[in-house]
């Protein structure tokens, strides 16, 4: 097992719950899962399970990633938290990728997808950073987007308008984003916006990992 730990590196994020009568080893779901979100596609993914001896389907490693149920982890209390949005394709229909991103550490704290941008939207996503977080003595750094600033006012929650600085953190995440879902052409293809929702959340579980 020596070559799937030099390949997967640490794993521990990956719970693998979802698992009854599978014949893949777990080393090898959980390297399969590691592989495809750090940018293998799902069929270099399946190439490499092949090394091992093991034949598996595009569409099994694609199972095991959506199985999991990958999320990032709750109860921070961040100093500062970097909140933007940016498009998403999913079979050439505008979808609109929320996220909020700790500039400190560089973590994921929560990211969501939504059909379109308001401020109505904007305040069930903070709503759920606040389930998730402690939020309260945060403050919030956003753009000039005035539904980011309306929707932070409505809440009481504390908030800054930057274009750099801290900010800077979650440009930087998006454009991680968009780099490994160019090799979807940009967009997710023959997926619905839950299974591209979902994909995006492990995809937050592995970045932080990094970080």
């Amino acid at each position: 097992m020596a070559e799937i730990t030099r390949l997967s590196g640490r794993s521990d994020w990956i719970e693998l719950d979802f698992v009854e009568r599978e014949r893949t080893p777990s080393e090898l779901m959980e390297l399969s899962i590691r592989l495809h979100l750090s940018g293998l596609s799902l069929s270099n993914t399946v190439s490499e399970l092949e090394k091992f001896g093991v034949e598996r389907s595009r569409k099994a490693v694609h199972d095991w990633v959506q199985k999991a149920d990958l999320q990032p982890a709750s109860d921070a209390s961040p100093d500062h938290v970097a909140l933007d949005e940016t498009v998403i394709r999913i079979n050439g229909q505008q979808f609109w990728l929320y996220a909020a991103v700790d500039p400190e550490t560089n973590r994921f704290l929560h990211i969501r997808l939504f059909t379109t941008t308001t401020t109505a939207l904007t305040q069930q996503f903070l709503r759920e950073v606040r389930e998730k977080h402690d939020v309260s003595d945060t403050v919030f750094l956003v753009d000039h987007a005035q539904h980011l600033a309306a929707a932070l006012h409505r809440a009481e929650l504390r908030f800054q308008t930057v274009r750099h600085g801290n900010r800077n953190a979650i440009e930087r995440i998006f454009r991680e984003i968009k780099r490994r879902t160019s090799s979807f052409s940009n967009s997710f293809s023959h997926v619905d916006p839950e299974t591209a929702e979902t994909w995006l959340q492990a995809f937050a579980v592995w970045w932080n990992s990094l970080n």
